[in-house]
Parts: C-alpha cells; sequence; structure tokens
C-alpha cells in the first residue's frame, strides 16, 4: 500500500494541532480580555474560524472517506494538508488584519480561507462522483452545501472589517452570521449528526433518518438565503421568515435524532455535550428572529443580537466542538479497546460537572443579572469548556501507555464494566455540585454588588395605627422622569402593595425607595418589582434612588386618608426623627489644595498617542464604578469609560471609521454620545440598563478634539461624575510636531468620601474643584516635559459639564491656534495668549519654549486656576 493509500489514522499535526492551538488562544484571550483590542470579536473568531472551521475541513472529509467508501488516492494527504496550510494562514491574516486594522490583510486572509474551503468542497464533489450510491450520501451533500456558503460570509465579513456606515453595518453583520453560522456550521453539524449521533449512543440509526436529512437540506438552504437576503435588503420581517425556517427545518431532521436518544438516552459527556449544543442553537435562532423582528429599528438589532452571541459561541459552537472531538479523538488515536477506553475514560472526567457549569453558567450570563453575577457565571463557562484542554493531553498520554500494556486491557474493561452503576451516581453527585457552584456564583455577585441587593433597613411605617386587614394595590408606572401617578391615597391601617414599571422608553434605569428604606431592585426598561408596606400609618415619601433622578422630579407622595392629620404629621416626624439616615462628611472637607500627592503618584499620561494604522479602530469601552483619588486624601465613586475619568482618547484621521462596543457593567443606566460622529441619536445614544452593550459606530468626516460623554439624564451628573472623553480628528496635512499633548478640562462636584458627585452642587454650579485630566493640580506635581527650541502641540477639551476655560501658558505665546474646525492663527508673525472654549468645544495650539525653566499652565478663570486648573511644563535644554 503506497504512502497516500494507508489509513489516515495516528498523529498528522495539520489534523491534530492547530485546533488544540485555536482553543488555547481562545482560553488565553478570555483571561486577558480587558487588555485586549476587541476581545469579544477576538474570542468569537478565534473560536468559530479558527478552531472550528480546521476541525470542519478535517472531520468532514474523514466523515466522506468513511460514508462513501471512497479510499484515498495518491496525493490526497499532500492536499488536504496544502488546504489546511492555506486556511490556518487565512484565519491567522483575518485575526491580525481586523486586530490591527490592515484591511488588505484581512481581504487577503479572507480570500485565503473562501480558497481553502472551496478547494474542499470541490473535493467532496469529486467524491460524491467516484463513489457509488451510498446510504448515507445526503451527509456529504451537506458538507458540499455548507462549504459553497461559507465564501459568501467571508465576502460579507471582509466588507464589515472595511467599515460600514449605519444601519448597512447591522444588515451585512445579520446576513455575515446567518450565513457563516447556520449555514456553514449549522449544516455541516446537522448532516454530520445524521450518522454520529447514533454512533456516539452506541445504537442502530431509526429508520426514516436519511428521508429526513434529505428533506430537511433544501429547506435550510434556503432558510438560510431568506434570512440573509432579507437582510441585505433591509426587510427585518423577511429575516423572521427565514429563521423560523430554519427552526422549521431543525425540527423536521430533529425528530428521528429525538426518537434515537429516547432509545438510548445519553449517558456521557460527549453526548450530553452535543446534545445540550443542538438545544442553544434552536434557542439561539428563535431568540435571534424575536429580537430583529421586534425591533424598533435596524439600530437596535446589533445590541439585542449581541445577547444571543454567546449562545451560538459557546453553548452552540464550543459544545459540539468539543464534545465531538471527546468521542473522535480516542477513536483516532486507535490501537485497539484498550487505549480508546483509557482515553474516554479520561476525557470523560468530570463530565457531569463540566456540562452543568457550562450550561448553567451561560443561561445565567445571558439573563438580564447584575455585572458581577455575569463576570462570575461566565468564569465557571470558561472553567467548564477550559478543561478540556488539559483533558485532552492527558487523554493522549494514558491511550500511549495503554498501547505500551497491554497485559492491563483486560483488567482496565471489566473494572469500567463494573464501575457503571457506581459512575452514575458519581455523575449525579457532580452535576448536584456543578449546580451548587452556579448558584453560588450567583449568591456571591448579588452580595458584591450593592444594586443586586434585596434588603433594606426597613423602618415602621405604621405610626402606632391599628391594621385594618384591608389590602390597597396601585400600580405606579416610571417614565419621563416622573412616577405616574405621583401621588397614592391609602386609608389608615391598610397594607399597600406597589407594583413598580419601568416603563420609561429611553432606556433609563430606575427604581423606588420610600423613606422607611424598604426599596425595589434597579429596574431595566420593561421590567417590575412589587414594593410592600405592611401597615401604613403616616404620609411617606419615596423617590428613585439613581444619582439625579430625585432632583429632577422623580418623586412619589404616600398620603394617609382616615386619621388625625396633626398625629399623623407628629408620628411621621417622630419616625423620621428617630430613623433618619447617617451622613457621610462632605470630600470637600478635605479638600487641601496646598496637599501634594504621595510619592507614588502617577500623573495621567497626558501624551496624544500616534494615531493606529489602518481606517477602522475598534475599541471597548467598558463602563465601571470605581473610587479613585481626584485630589490628594480625596476619593470619588466615579463612573468611568474604561476604568478611567476622562476615559482613554480615540485618535484617527479624517475618514476614519471608528467601532466602539461599550458594555455596561455599572449598576445603573448610561450611555455615550460621541460627538465625533453624525448619528440620529435614537438607536446608538439609547441608555444601556447594567449587562447591556451596543456597539456605535461612525465615521469621522470632521476634523476637531471632540467630546463624547454620557447623554442619560441627568446628563450633568452623569458627566459631573467621570463620563467624558476626547476623540482626536487630525486635520489633513497637520505637520508634525515633537511633542502633543492633551488635556481635558472639567468640574468636582465632591460627594461624601467615596461616594458619587453631589447633584445638588450640580444643580447650582457649585464645583470644589476644576481639573485638567481629572486630578487636582497633578501637572504640578508631575510636570509635563519638553525642551527648549521644541515644537509642542496641546489639544484642549472643556468637558464641563458647567465652566468655561480660558487656556494660557504663563511665559509663552502660542503661534498657532485652531478652534472649533478652523485656524485662529497660524504660525507666523501674529501671537495668541489663550485659547477660549466653552463647554463641549476644543481645539489646540503650538508654541515653542524659548528657554529652560518651569511654565505653568492655567485656565485664566482664575478662580478656577485656584481651585485645580493648573499644571506645569518643565522644559529643559
Amino acid at each position: 500500500m503506497t504512502d497516500g493509500q494507508r489509513p489516515q489514522r495516528g498523529f498528522w499535526p495539520l489534523r491534530d494541532v492547530p485546533v488544540v492551538l485555536w482553543l488555547a488562544a481562545t482560553a488565553a484571550v478570555a483571561v486577558v480580555h480587558p487588555f485586549v483590542p476587541a476581545p469579544r470579536w477576538l474570542m468569537i473568531h478565534l473560536l468559530l474560524l479558527g478552531a472550528v472551521t480546521h476541525a470542519i475541513l478535517v472531520w468532514s472529509r474523514h466523515f466522506a472517506d468513511a460514508l462513501l467508501h471512497t479510499p484515498p488516492r495518491p496525493g490526497d494527504r499532500r492536499a488536504q494538508s496544502a488546504r489546511l496550510l492555506l486556511l490556518n494562514g487565512g484565519v491567522a491574516a483575518v485575526l491580525v488584519g481586523v486586530v490591527a486594522g490592515t484591511w488588505p490583510l484581512t481581504a487577503v486572509g479572507a480570500a485565503s480561507v473562501a480558497t481553502a474551503v472551496l478547494g474542499h468542497g470541490v473535493a467532496l464533489l469529486g467524491q460524491l462522483r467516484r463513489a457509488l450510491p451510498a446510504r448515507f450520501a445526503p451527509t456529504v451533500h451537506y458538507y458540499v452545501a455548507a462549504a459553497g456558503l461559507l465564501p459568501v460570509g467571508l465576502v460579507l465579513g471582509t466588507l464589515l472589517a472595511r467599515g460600514l456606515g449605519d444601519p448597512l453595518h447591522e444588515r451585512v453583520l445579520v446576513a455575515h452570521v446567518a450565513v457563516n453560522v447556520l449555514g456553514w456550521m449549522g449544516l455541516t453539524v446537522v448532516g454530520t449528526l445524521l450518522t454520529l449521533w447514533p454512533t456516539m449512543l452506541r445504537t442502530r440509526m431509526v429508520p426514516g433518518a436519511e428521508r429526513a436529512a434529505r428533506r430537511a437540506l433544501p429547506l435550510l438552504v434556503a432558510a438560510v438565503l431568506v434570512a440573509a437576503t432579507g437582510s441585505l435588503v433591509g426587510a427585518r420581517p423577511l429575516v423572521g421568515v427565514g429563521l423560523l425556517g430554519y427552526v422549521v427545518a431543525l425540527v423536521v431532521v430533529a425528530r428521528p435524532f429525538v426518537a434515537t436518544a429516547r432509545a438510548k438516552p445519553p449517558s456521557s459527556y460527549p453526548t450530553w455535550s452535543v446534545l445540550a449544543a443542538v438545544t442553544w442553537l434552536v434557542g439561539a435562532v428563535v431568540v435571534w428572529g424575536a429580537a430583529v423582528v421586534t425591533a424598533p429599528s435596524w439600530h437596535g438589532v446589533e445590541g439585542r443580537f449581541a445577547a444571543v452571541t454567546p449562545a451560538l459561541a459557546a453553548g452552540f459552537g464550543a459544545q459540539v466542538l468539543l464534545g465531538a472531538l471527546s468521542y473522535l479523538v480516542p477513536v483516532v488515536l486507535g490501537g485497539g479497546p484498550s487505549p480508546v477506553r483509557a482515553a474516554n475514560d479520561v476525557l470523560a472526567r468530570g463530565g457531569a460537572l463540566r456540562i452543568v457549569l457550562v450550561n448553567g453558567g451561560l443561561l445565567v450570563a445571558v439573563l438580564p443579572v447584575p455585572g458581577a453575577v455575569r463576570v462570575l457565571a461566565a468564569t465557571l463557562v470558561l472553567v467548564g469548556l477550559g478543561a478540556f484542554l488539559p483533558l485532552l493531553f492527558l487523554a493522549m498520554r494514558a491511550s500511549r501507555r495503554a498501547k505500551a500494556a497491554p497485559g492491563d486491557r483486560r483488567t482496565t474493561a471489566a473494572a469500567a464494566a463494573a464501575a457503571d452503576p457506581a459512575q452514575r451516581g458519581r455523575n449525579v453527585g457532580l452535576a448536584a455540585s456543578g449546580l451548587a457552584a452556579v448558584v453560588l456564583a450567583v449568591a456571591v455577585g448579588v452580595a458584591v454588588d450593592p444594586a443586586a441587593l434585596g434588603t433594606a433597613d426597613v423602618r415602621s411605617a405604621a405610626a402606632g395605627v391599628a391594621p385594618t386587614g384591608e389590602v390597597t394595590r396601585v400600580t405606579v408606572r416610571a417614565e419621563h422622569m416622573r412616577f405616574v401617578p405621583s401621588t397614592i391615597d391609602v386609608p389608615a391601617g391598610n397594607r399597600l402593595e406597589i407594583e413598580v414599571v419601568n416603563a420609561d422608553e429611553h432606556g433609563d434605569v430606575h427604581d423606588l425607595t420610600l423613606e422607611t428604606g424598604a426599596h425595589t431592585d434597579r429596574l431595566a426598561g420593561g421590567e417590575s418589582a412589587t414594593l410592600e408596606v405592611p401597615v401604613v400609618g403616616r404620609d411617606l415619601e419615596g423617590w428613585c434612588s439613581v444619582v439625579g433622578h430625585r432632583q429632577m422630579g422623580m418623586v412619589l407622595q404616600v398620603h394617609v386618608t382616615g386619621t388625625d392629620p396633626a398625629a399623623a404629621d407628629a408620628m411621621s416626624g417622630h419616625a423620621m426623627s428617630d430613623g433618619s439616615a447617617s451622613h457621610s462628611s462632605d470630600a470637600a472637607d478635605d479638600l487641601d489644595f496646598s496637599a501634594t500627592p504621595p510619592a507614588d503618584f502617577v500623573a495621567r499620561d497626558a501624551t496624544l498617542a500616534p494615531a493606529p494604522g489602518g481606517r477602522v479602530h475598534r475599541r471597548t469601552l467598558h463602563v465601571r464604578d470605581t473610587v479613585r483619588d481626584v485630589a490628594p486624601g480625596v476619593s470619588q465613586e466615579l463612573w468611568t469609560y474604561g476604568g478611567s475619568a476622562p476615559g482613554p482618547v480615540l485618535h484617527g484621521r479624517v475618514g476614519d471609521v471608528f467601532e466602539i462596543t461599550v458594555v455596561n457593567d455599572g449598576d445603573t443606566g448610561h450611555s455615550i454620545d460621541f460627538h465625533a460622529g453624525e448619528l440620529a441619536p435614537d438607536g446608538p445614544m439609547r441608555t444601556l440598563a447594567p449587562g447591556e452593550s451596543l456597539v456605535y459606530r461612525f465615521r469621522a468626516t470632521r476634523a476637531g478634539i471632540w467630546m463624547y460623554h454620557c447623554s442619560t439624564m441627568p446628563m450633568s451628573a452623569h458627566i459631573a461624575n467621570g463620563m467624558f472623553g476626547a476623540v482626536v480628528i487630525e486635520p489633513r496635512g497637520l505637520p508634525p510636531v515633537d511633542r502633543s499633548y492633551v488635556l481635558i478640562q472639567s468640574e468636582l462636584y465632591l460627594g461624601p468620601q467615596g461616594g458619587v458627585a453631589d447633584v445638588e452642587k450640580i444643580r447650582a454650579e457649585r464645583p470644589d474643584a476644576v481639573v485638567f485630566n481629572g486630578y487636582v493640580d497633578q501637572y504640578d506635581a508631575r510636570p509635563l516635559a519638553a525642551r527648549t527650541g521644541e515644537r509642542v502641540r496641546v489639544w484642549v477639551l472643556d468637558a464641563g459639564p458647567n465652566r468655561p476655560t480660558s487656556f494660557h501658558v504663563v511665559g509663552a505665546q502660542f503661534d498657532t491656534v485652531w478652534s472649533e474646525g478652523a485656524y485662529l492663527l497660524r504660525h507666523g508673525q501674529g501671537g495668541s495668549q489663550a485659547l477660549a472654549l466653552a463647554p463641549g468645544q476644543g481645539g489646540f495650539v503650538e508654541l515653542a519654549f524659548p528657554e529652560p525653566g518651569d511654565y505653568p499652565f492655567v485656565s485664566h478663570l482664575m478662580v478656577d486656576a485656584e481651585r485645580g486648573a493648573h499644571g506645569v511644563f518643565r522644559v529643559v535644554r
């Protein structure tokens, strides 16, 4: 037998190694995702485009050889190796090209992947023509159809990487996912399970399975094409029809699948994993279709689809891959029953535990839960999936040892057979342990997330009034920064049940807190909760506790009827004085403008980093509640984009496309508004409830230093509490300089130590400090560097929310001034002493320092310079 005719078993690096490497890379990015650009996109494509696509090319060819009974021909292995090299090289090019923003590299990589997959499809067609009529030929037909769809999806993905405006981006994205996940992956999985599923269950295929597969294939292909076409032409109902058709086709082919499982129930990790994967696929398609059809516009589709992505990637893609490999790898390692069983035993370790961790954790993570709960649940999913990699290496070692010890084969098989009843008991215990871990993750997440706590120090509202036994029930809607109704009448002594419904169409998060201490959880749009007062004997006041909402009018009055008003007022006053909340000291009391930061203080780097290469810039901004110092000895809980206030500076050029993923990991609603883009605010600027995310996409068509900020009401409070940043878009032909800095002026309205901004101070426009880049006088302590004769450009943005600035450098003059889109002064004989900016405006100045020394820079509104808007350029030769 020639080399090309030998059975393709044993170790073949291009079959075995790349999947492991792609999975390891996925796990690594999941661990370090806060420090990786576009981590969500990267993880999905490492898993699906890398690991899953490679596995499809390898195993679909393996199954085609076996099902069609077509022996390998000379050169088949070399051709397959060439395709796999082309595939993996192309995947790597796509990943690097997208992350680096190098679109030509992305296009080349996508073309390489498409070429490899098309070559794979042509090879399968050749096998079908050479083969005699075969019972399981429909499986190979699924593979060929899938191979024809992936290049279409790759073209769509390449267009997305190039950068498309809204809503075209959302439409192309939905088509891209439909073709790649439901077409390429879905068809391959369905076709494979026709024969692999009964094999994994060690039973016979039920009658009618081949006929169901033949009938389902054209339905599935048509459904994918309808969904993709509907998306591309902007017909959301047509997308829904396509996705519904896909589910119907899955039901057709699932009938023999379910019948087989009923005859021989799944009892091992591989079968549980595959069953869970198919369940997630069906559920995700249903939810996806509903999300597309019910979204108010295409602007809302991507945000809703984001919740489906983990189900398709981890629930379906990862689980079907790991389940299939857990069954196939021991068989391919070969060596007889004992080595196969030895490898199977290792890969099945903790199977029930891993299944519950992955699916229970994923179910929690896709629900609207607090951010801390979601993080812990996602960690369980990562542990459950990641366990496969070390177990794979242990399985390979166990297989080698079993091959080297033939005398132990009978003992291993007998011991395994005797352990079956005990193993079933262990599986129940492991599943219970997994469920306990999921419950514990939820409990710990709720405990560390104050917004998730449902307990309260409830003080009596009875005021000595005897209960009547009657119940007053009322529904209160939170909408437009008001409670409707805003007044409730309750007979004295009645029990009060208030159903609070968040009907705010803008997506703001609300709650209801009574002066007794009773309160609801934070409610996202459409959610509701019931607040109970056992006995009402006095007037009560309630309000929304989200910062600023009470001040904007979200107040509820509960009036008691049928009692002596004077007595009720007296009891009310007595109750409030006895139960008044403790008052935290104002952090402004600890503000000392003469104090110096500690020795280990690190000032915010004001240097403007060079604009990244490429024309598409992708960033993920996590909204986080962060306690940090804003002056020596003064800390505040800031709402931040990415953990810093101001948020990260984004830098690009005219014509660049920015794709910014905003993830709300905070405990209240937030949003983002980029002044650098021109978009209708309805969709991209909507308020995100905790745990939600969206992709804000815009093309920078005009130069400037543009503000971005939270636009959730009250906007002044969100900006004052840290939710702002800058986008620098360079004018065309901007000459190079030796140094470039960014200074963002903002105001501090200090609340208690470690607390949020004081809304009353904001409304009264009484800032405690005015600062550059978020910290009082930080560049006095850590001066900005320059050398004599160097040209220095200073980009200045006034983020407000209320105070203007007049930027001035003491002892120096500006020879170039650019403000709000135009040069006010160009390098020549004239000079300028200050750059005046109102809140929300920006520009830059250029200057050269004539001699060494310290040159202070200030806002020339001197009262602001004296309360923190001050710094120093330290100039040396």
